[in-house]
């Protein structure tokens, strides 16, 4: 499964606000080998959650192998020496729980969740998958044609996901984040098994992952179920990494257009522009400008695009600080029906140019902030929510930056907004797609009076 980048970005964005006050306190414990462990207690219902997270996604692939992260998170399914290919989820499933995964452009991560007295079973499946995959190679190159079809389905039969991947590759010439997580068609056809053995062996151990388990769970406990499969676990002897820093993307000098020619009802049209990522200070004031630009239909982007003017059936704004190295901030929409991409392009500018020189009142200002509140109300239940936020931190940095969060999103100030508005969202920044659409010649010919000799 690869995360959507889009939408959901949005909403967890504005979930952490009242994160601190909501949660059960934190305890960390860190083995001989390197494996940290974050336990948080949520005594609320008789239910824990297990992820295992591991410190590498797309951001650490070499380009002619973009996509092994995602195919190795298929392959952690196959089965191992001890266990057959399909009985992972089937004894979690027999268990009462249930199980998946998902791979990001900086991390992999695998998750059960189950009744708490059968913690153990998660880990001794997950330690056991660390280290004694099968990965035999027949299964490999079967289970790389699923990720193509999965990638012909979901990616280049959808022609915003498409535009997506375009606009990001454009924007990135250097850094690793201009390829998708599930990799191109041409890369994953070159994805040979040894080189997804060699992936595994590279970064699948404990000094390379940590564990969140949440819920009705006893520390003490807990700390000794990880210890009992975890720690006779070793740690790698090769460490593929240091050896391959990550490039960092240049200044961009000038704006970047992309055009993209498919089969769509509707043209789209999508603007990235490069910005830093938390915990820098101007984050926070990235993710209120966001907010106040398409958080909900009284959002400036909303009531003047779409409801005021009739330009748009959608139009957004797009954020999401958690990221290891910087990225983008996007604006977007699909024009009504009766105006053109480049109409709503200009009209999305405007409003650009104008949140610059008219900073957001005091009701947006506060409207942003407490729309973190609302979100967060309908996540704060959710151990699954809880373990994810701190796995999330934790992968850009530390766990606790998500204490800092809090702190920082509260500071931000109506002219902090306006200031990240007129610094990064300026036009030589700018990486433009616009979706043209293309009747399908296929459909056009079966009409009927479209005869043809044979």
């Amino acid at each position: 499964m690869v995360q959507m980048p889009r939408r959901i970005v949005i909403l967890i964005a504005f979930f952490f606000l009242l994160a601190s006050s909501a949660w059960g306190e934190v305890k960390e414990h860190v083995f001989p080998n390197g494996l940290k462990l974050l336990i948080v207690e949520d005594h609320k219902a008789p239910l824990a959650i297990v992820q295992v997270w591991y410190r590498v996604g797309s951001r650490d692939e070499e380009a002619s192998f973009s996509g092994v992260s995602h195919l190795l998170e298929h392959m952690m399914f196959k089965g191992t020496q001890k266990y057959g290919p399909a009985d992972f989820s089937k004894l979690i499933q027999r268990n009462g729980g249930t199980d998946n995964a998902y791979t990001t452009k900086d991390s992999t991560m695998y998750y059960e969740t189950l009744s708490a007295d059968r913690i153990g079973l998660a880990l001794d499946l997950e330690s056991d998958r660390m280290r004694d995959l099968r990965l035999d190679p027949k299964e490999i190159l079967s289970e790389r044609d699923v990720v193509m079809e999965e990638r012909r389905m979901r990616y280049e039969d959808d022609p915003q996901t498409s535009l997506y991947e375009e606009v990001i590759a454009t924007a990135f010439r250097v850094h690793p984040y201009g390829r998708p997580v599930i990799g191109w068609m041409s890369t994953l056809a070159g994805i040979a098994p040894e080189v997804l053995k060699k992936h595994y062996a590279a970064f699948y151990s404990p000094d390379n992952a940590f564990i969140v388990i949440a819920g009705d769970a006893d520390p003490q406990e807990t700390v000794k179920s990880v210890e009992k499969y975890f720690a006779p676990l070793p740690k790698r002897p090769e460490r593929l990494e240091e050896a391959r820093p990550v490039p960092s993307e240049p200044p961009q000098k000038g704006e970047k257009r992309v055009y993209l020619k498919k089969e769509a009802e509707l043209p789209h049209i999508m603007a990235g522009y490069h910005v830093p990522v938390l915990p820098d200070k101007e984050g926070y004031a990235l993710e209120i400008l966001a907010g106040i630009l398409s958080g909900g239909k009284s959002s400036r982007l909303y009531s003047r695009l779409v409801y005021e003017k009739q330009l748009a059936l959608e139009a957004y704004a797009d954020y999401s600080g958690i990221h290891k190295d910087p990225f983008l901030f996007f604006v977007g929409g699909t024009p009504a029906v009766g105006h053109t991409a480049e109409e709503l392009e200009q009209a999305l500018y405007d409003e650009v140019e104008r949140i610059k020189k008219e900073p957001p009142t005091d009701f947006e200002l506060e409207k942003a902030k407490n729309q973190a509140e609302a979100a967060f109300l309908m996540g704060q239940d959710s151990i699954h929510f809880q373990a994810e936020i701190l796995g999330m931190f934790e992968i850009i940095g530390d766990w606790r930056l998500k204490e800092e969060y809090l702190k920082g999103i509260k500071e931000v100030t109506a002219d902090d907004v306006s200031r990240v508005a007129s610094k990064y969202l300026v036009p030589e920044n700018r990486t433009t797609g616009i979706l043209i659409p293309i009747k399908n010649e296929k459909t056009e010919e079966a009409k009927p009076g479209h005869h043809h000799a044979h």
